[in-house]
């Protein structure tokens, strides 16, 4: 544990005198509007599954870099499927080093101009925020390192050894560009992902803490069926395929999965306990202590914020039963989404659902291949980098190490060997967090401390 966090709490007295030997540009009114511009450009190509609009946004990213003086080598856009890839290199003094990686996607969820108060493909600025699908996830990660890395080129920086910037199309779906991009990258030394991690802000704006993540919980999903020959249904049986499932999943949303901990989850849970209500903190120190802790992890597991921390989740999503209203049952089925801990393998989670299912008529298979990945070290320099630029703009903020409940690009990049971090810039009120759902926004004053973070950022890794 302190051997985890020693290298964030020294760095809280130690940064004044790291700005000191490092030379960071400042942001000014010029980079904010070439940022925002980018953002809402981007915003306006909606770059939905199924429309083909991917390589139309990763060609107005690369015009961007081509005028800030990338030359046209070291860009390089490549058709996968129906979408694309994009990878920018800023070339380094030592080009022989294995490079560092950045990531973030160009791809959006869909949304319906019906339901939205704006049209969701075309930008608005408006009482403070930008508003359009993809404005927070992820095109302002997206623009963010597009921005910085013309000012760094056109700066004339040069990174230690080559940094590379890469975005995907399809990591709102199948990711299969993003497994494309990490095999074609295994052997970089390290990622960084601005589609991770960053900053929350209480409801007046201040800021509470920064999370860097360093590991993804593994996302599969489970088809559950039951099947019977069916009949009239003037003629039932006991047996019935609906009413099989139901106590099925009725065992399962009353199971709890084992309490799991991990060298990167203890030190969240420390960390998260100064920033959760009094009672879930408490519960948290309390089960660092004694993991078997009943009642501390009850707590815990009642609140849908972090119930994912202390082990594998499993719930049903979705079901479907029946073929007729006057006709027993054939067939009925049901989606059992599970997040799986880091190091749970697929044989240990399907073995284990089958006994919480208990009902051997019931047929479980693997709805999608599982891509499993390990958590990244916490490396000190990432550490120290990441709390540099951080406290550029929150001087003593706490850095908290964490663990993703959702997936990213990052888990590709880790299932091949390269440790892979959360460090984007962005600070946000839960109360603005409108990702995947209407009337998507992000706050335009986050602009310029996100510049400042990337650009901090890379100067540090990179030098």
């Amino acid at each position: 544990m302190t051997k985890i966090l020693t290298p964030v709490i020294s760095l809280m007295t130690g940064v004044i005198s790291m700005f000191a030997a490092t030379a960071f540009a400042a942001v000014d009114e010029a980079d904010i509007q070439a940022a925002k511009t980018t953002l809402m450009d981007s915003i306006a190509i909606p770059t939905v599954q199924g429309r083909g609009r991917v390589p139309e946004l990763a060609e107005y990213y690369a015009g961007i870099l081509r005028k800030a003086g990338f030359a046209d080598e070291d860009i390089v856009i490549t058709p996968v499927e129906q979408t694309a890839t994009f990878a920018a290199t800023l070339r380094g003094r030592e080009s022989s080093r294995p490079p560092i990686l950045m990531i973030g996607h160009m791809d959006v969820v869909e949304a319906d101009p019906a339901d939205w108060e704006r049209d969701p493909f075309t930008a608005v600025e408006e009482d403070g925020y930008i508003f359009g699908r993809g404005a927070y996830d992820n095109k302002f990660g997206v623009a963010m390192m597009i921005t910085a890395l013309a000012k760094l080129k056109h700066e004339g920086f040069r990174p230690r050894q080559d940094l590379i910037l890469l975005l995907s199309g399809d990591e709102e779906t199948t990711m299969f560009s993003t497994k494309v991009l990490a095999n074609q990258y295994r052997g970089a030394e390290m990622l960084l992902n601005g589609d991770g991690g960053g900053g929350a802000l209480n409801d007046d704006g201040e800021a509470l803490y920064y999370q860097l993540q360093a590991a993804e919980k593994t996302y599969i999903d489970f088809q559950l069926e039951f099947t019977n020959p069916g009949g009239h249904s003037s003629r039932p049986s006991k047996i019935n395929a609906i009413t099989q499932l139901s106590k099925a999943l009725s065992r399962l949303g009353a199971y709890d999965f084992p309490a799991q901990f991990s060298e990167l989850t203890r030190a969240s849970l420390r960390g998260m306990a100064a920033q959760a209500d009094p009672a879930t903190g408490a519960a948290m120190l309390s089960v660092l202590d004694d993991p078997e802790d009943a009642e501390a992890l009850a707590v815990i597991r009642n609140n849908p914020e972090y119930i994912g921390q202390i082990g594998t989740t499993c719930v049903a999503t979705m079901v479907n039963a029946g073929h007729a209203t006057n006709a027993l049952p054939q067939r009925a089925t049901a989606n059992i989404n599970c997040r799986v801990f880091p190091g749970v393998s697929l044989e240990e989670i399907q073995a284990e659902l089958t006994g919480v299912i208990a009902d051997t008529a019931g047929k479980l298979t693997v709805a999608n291949p599982p891509s499993m990945s390990p958590a990244s070290p916490l490396r000190e320099d990432v550490m120290d980098a990441v709390a540099e630029a951080v406290h550029a703009t929150y001087p003593d903020l706490p850095l908290i190490p964490s663990m993703s409940a959702y997936g990213t690009d990052s888990t590709h990049f880790r299932a091949v060997g390269i440790p892979s971090y959360g460090v984007a810039g962005l600070f946000m009120r839960p109360a603005d967090d409108f990702a995947h759902g209407l009337n998507e926004r992000v706050p335009v004053k986050a602009i310029s401390g996100a510049l400042l973070h990337w650009d901090i950022l890379i100067r540090t890794i990179t030098r």
